[in-house]
């Protein structure tokens, strides 16, 4: 009898085996038409069942960062695969990641043991989740994906990393075979305009990133509340759907608490944004959305989107000088409705706590070298606006004798036009020109340092993407917390430049932190996070550190001497 790893599984797959009438999702009753084209489309558009896979990538534990390249399962031999985009995680893409196609001839895997059925389909049946659990705790099936992953297995179950799971489709689309996972389809779909979802929605839209979702929320994902039986649009796919994750021994990562949407910070120019559903909207049915914020009313209007879709609506606006919680109330006219009709926002001055003066008689014996902070980081952005369009049908109106009109029965159509951002950034730090005996990059500890920081964000749609407008440095003789210094701005725009405050600590008012004078000799390697780039989809930030070398101290430097009495 095969060996079974205790662990839990976090995932739910859609099972139709609790209803007597196959269906594609768990929910009350029959899908009709939802999935009722699988196998049968077109040639040039088509999924045939049974075409499926997984794509398997070990997170770690704590923050869900991908340790290994991405692995491909599948029963099948899908060597006839012409498109595809590489071996890219959800969690990969999420994180700014770009979808591109990949040159390369697509990669696959069959394990040793088969995949159980992934995608429930009417001619193959349903896919069962009692079935997917015990594959992913089987002992054999694990130490193979620990093997092909290159992992070690008692590295791999020991509690700090997890297994992230993605349904994977092979289809054919406008005549060409692709492999995509439900993230690729639907930045791919995003892409084209709707030109994906408009021909093979039930399987991109609903059987294939239905497949798998969580049961509890995880590594910053949610449970998925929405509907089991109709089409998803493209952001709730991005965010919630096309996933699942195995974690080991109990280990779990707790979803992140917050009584606040969004947190900013003072004299920021922030982006603000909701998402619409909801019918249609389009010139004839239009919805807009009204943002109350401080007593001062934002108005969009002309937020247009196709039935089963959805739109982002935002305001660009600068948050006060003084810290403080707010509320904005969102309201919706002409139809539809927002994720969400209150917005809490906490608005934090980071101005608040720099190091203190360090003292010549300063020592900290038990000082050890702390690791760089890695905070969150993205440095791209994409979104897009559905534009509608009026396909003209005309049709003749006989009143007899020969007499008539010609009227024009047509109907409008969207267009979805995408935009994108991205961050760059580099940080340099040298001695300041004060300390005396500096070489270079290297200097003796106890004197000053300053740091330049130099933005650059480049975007398709400047209206909706705000610079990077705020560096927060901090230092390793506080093991990277505690204190930090806010840069000031010096410059404007998307090329925006930071420098250190002037030190109050100064003689000369220098924009300079000083070194402790007890600081080792070695590396001395200030980190910044640069943050505040808001773009509709969220914030962009960076991770950014340089290093100087410290050599001896600064009493080297003072000799002292009885005085010439002559």
């Amino acid at each position: 009898m095969k060996k079974k790893i205790s662990l839990l599984v976090v995932l739910l797959l859609l099972c139709s085996l609790l209803f007597a009438i196959p269906v594609y999702a768990i929910g009350e009753g029959n899908i009709d038409g939802g999935g009722g084209g699988m196998g049968q489309g077109t040639s040039q558009n088509k999924w045939s069942p049974g075409m499926e896979g997984v794509r398997v990538t070990v997170v770690k534990a704590e923050d869900g960062t991908p340790v290994t390249t991405p692995i491909d399962l599948t029963n099948k031999k899908p060597t006839n695969v012409q498109a595809h985009f590489g071996k890219v995680s959800k969690v990969s893409y999420n994180r700014g990641s770009s979808l591109s196609p990949s040159g390369s001839t697509y990669e696959f895997i069959n394990p040793a043991q088969a995949l159980p059925k992934i995608i429930s389909s009417d001619s193959l049946g349903a896919s069962s989740i009692e079935e997917i659990k015990s594959y992913f705790t089987d002992e054999q099936v694990l130490r193979s994906i620990a093997g092909l992953t290159g992992m070690d297995f008692d590295t791999m179950v020991a509690g700090e990393y997890k297994l992230l799971i993605e349904p994977l489709g092979y289809y054919t689309f406008q005549g060409v075979f692709i492999a995509t996972t439900a993230t690729e389809a639907a930045l791919y779909d995003e892409q084209l305009g709707g030109g994906l979802r408009s021909k093979m929605v039930s399987f991109s839209h609903q059987n294939l990133p239905l497949a798998i979702f969580l049961e509890t929320p995880d590594l910053g994902y949610p449970a998925w509340g929405g509907s089991r039986n109709s089409p998803a649009s493209n952001s709730d796919i991005k965010s919630s759907l096309g996933i699942g994750i195995v974690r080991f021994n109990e280990m779990t990562t707790p979803p992140e608490v917050s009584t606040y949407d969004y947190e900013y910070r003072t004299n920021t120019e922030v982006i603000t944004s909701v998402e619409v559903r909801g019918g249609q909207s389009d010139p004839d049915h239009p919805v807009s959305v009204t943002f109350h914020v401080q007593g001062n009313t934002y108005t969009v209007d002309q937020v247009y989107y196709p039935d089963g879709d959805s739109q982002l609506a935002w305001i660009r606006w600068t948050t006060p000088d003084e810290p403080q919680t707010m509320t904005i109330a969102v309201e919706v006219n002409g139809g539809g409705g927002v994720n969400k009709g209150t917005i809490h926002v906490n608005i934090v001055d980071l101005d608040e706590n720099p190091p203190p003066d360090p003292n010549a008689d300063d020592r900290k014996d038990d000082f050890t070298l702390p690791d760089l902070p890695q905070k969150t980081q993205a440095t791209s952005a994409n979104w897009g606006v559905w534009r509608p369009w009026w396909q003209e049908y005309w049709v003749w109106h006989s009143s007899g004798d020969g007499d008539g009109y010609w009227c024009d029965h047509g109907w409008w159509e969207f267009d979805y036009d995408r935009y994108s951002a991205s961050l760059t950034a580099d940080m340099s730090v040298v001695p300041d020109e004060k300390a005396p005996t500096a070489n270079g990059k290297t200097m003796k500890s106890g004197y000053g340092i300053n740091e330049t920081v130099r933005t650059h964000v480049s975007t398709t749609q400047s209206s909706a993407v705000t610079p990077a407008q705020n560096a927060v440095t901090y230092f390793p003789e506080f093991q990277y917390q505690g204190f930090w210094r806010l840069l000031n701005r010096m410059s404007s725009g998307y090329d925006m430049r930071h420098e250190f405050q002037e030190n109050r600590y100064s003689t000369y008012k220098r924009r300079t932190h000083f070194t402790p004078i007890w600081y080792p000799d070695g590396d001395y390697t200030p980190y910044t996070w640069l943050i505040d780039c808001w773009t509709p989809t969220g914030m962009l930030s960076m991770n950014l550190n340089d290093s100087i070398t410290i050599d001896g101290n600064l009493w080297s430097d003072w000799h002292i001497a009885p005085q010439n009495p002559n």
